[in-house]
């Protein structure tokens, strides 16, 4: 056989070796560039813990030790890199059936004075269930673990309707300390618009649930006094902008229409008589817009059921700085979208990991830059993403 050929018969083999041999394990600290066209970060992934039931949020304490809910109506400690075996004692009893259960867990802004944290949760009431939020003092116990101490409800939201959908259950903080809480409409669309009752409404509170001073209906008879906007459907995602301190959502459309939305005083974010989605079954529900509604900043068609909102505020990732991330639960990836201050558009990036780790519910920054994420699933993960290591 002449020698060019077996050359190029070796290197055919080196190919074909190559293009089998399939993406690296999920468990190891795996490269991966992204799907955008021009992938700018090469990204290793770490998977910190696993074993948690369907968990739905984090929060990092000031030593280290991390706060995670998990929907079945657990809140867990993971301490060192393991997750600690109790969980916290003192979470209140959750109604966790179907969508409901425990949601989100957030630190108050001076809890490092006061030890206060917050648990937004569905709960049970007369007429079916509603979406609540605890407080209490982590204080250390015994064991080692910590416990709530001095736990007591601080709303519970004019939302009491029956099924197990729809409770939205996202919580932050914005720079003057008032509590934002995501309402869902609870399935029941026809009194979104109504903002007098809390259905698919954002409210802002006192840290210890009052409705906030200066809120816009309050005093008005027009609404509720707690409502800051409404017209909402199931908003899961919330943080605060990391240089203008405005609250962000997004939210579940039907079939098609996941938003994105940059929250104002007052204003109508139109569902159910504005949408990019339509029924499940295919029919209109309302046009795409519409005098007198606030439109997304993004849209998308079909829907990935985002969960989860991060703005990227870190050394390790330069080049995303201010970009957001967004966790997809049906698309089964990462969203990056990029926001430009000056044309105010928002643009969608690159989808990151997708496929590769199942749903996501949540995405946020560590202490240390580096992002995480969990997946959701009766063996969810806490993975660690970061950039470019040493």
């Amino acid at each position: 056989m002449p020698l060019s050929l077996v050359r190029c018969l070796a290197v055919l083999a080196l190919l074909w070796t190559a293009a089998c041999s399939g993406q690296p394990s999920p468990e190891k600290d795996a490269p991966e560039q992204g799907a955008g066209e021009t992938p700018t970060v090469v990204l290793h992934t770490e998977t910190m813990v696993q074993g948690l039931q369907h968990p739905w949020s984090l929060a990092e304490l000031p030593n280290g030790d991390l706060l995670i809910t998990e929907r079945p109506g657990r809140l867990r400690v993971v301490r060192n890199g393991a997750l600690v075996e109790a969980p916290v004692a003192g979470v209140p009893e959750v109604f966790a059936r179907n969508q409901g259960g425990l949601f989100d867990v957030r630190l108050h802004p001076d809890f490092a004075q006061n030890r206060w944290v917050y648990l937004s949760y569905a709960e049970a009431c007369k007429a079916g269930a509603t979406t609540a939020v605890v407080r209490g003092r982590l204080t250390d116990d015994d064991s080692g673990g910590y416990r709530l101490d001095a736990v007591a409800p601080i709303i519970r939201a004019n939302a009491c309707r029956d099924g197990g959908r729809h409770f939205g259950g996202r919580m932050a903080f914005d720079r003057e300390g008032l509590l934002y809480l995501s309402v869902g409409d609870r399935g029941h669309r026809d009194e979104v618009q109504d903002p007098n009752n809390h259905l698919g409404s954002v409210l802002r509170l006192t840290d210890d649930g009052q409705p906030a001073p200066g809120n816009p209906f309050a005093g008005s008879g027009a609404g509720d006094a707690a409502v800051f906007t409404y017209g909402h459907r199931n908003p899961q995602g919330m943080a605060r902008h990391p240089d203008s301190g405005r609250i962000w959502t997004h939210e579940h459309g039907p079939r098609g229409g996941d938003e994105v939305n940059r929250l104002a005083s007052a204003d109508n974010y139109g569902w159910p008589e504005v949408t990019h989605g339509k029924e499940y079954s295919g029919g209109r529900i309302g046009p795409a817009s519409a005098a007198g509604f606030v439109a997304p900043l993004t849209v998308w068609v079909p829907s990935i059921a985002p969960s989860g909102l991060h703005f990227v505020d870190s050394e390790q990732f330069p080049e995303w700085e201010g970009d957001l991330l967004v966790g997809a639960l049906a698309g089964q990836h990462i969203a990056r979208l990029h926001w430009d201050p000056k044309t105010q558009t928002l643009e969608k990036h690159e989808q990151l990991f997708e496929g590769r780790f199942g749903r996501i519910r949540d995405v946020g920054g560590l202490a240390d830059g580096s992002i995480y994420l969990l997946t959701d699933s009766a063996n969810g993960k806490l993975l660690r993403i970061s950039a470019n290591p040493d």
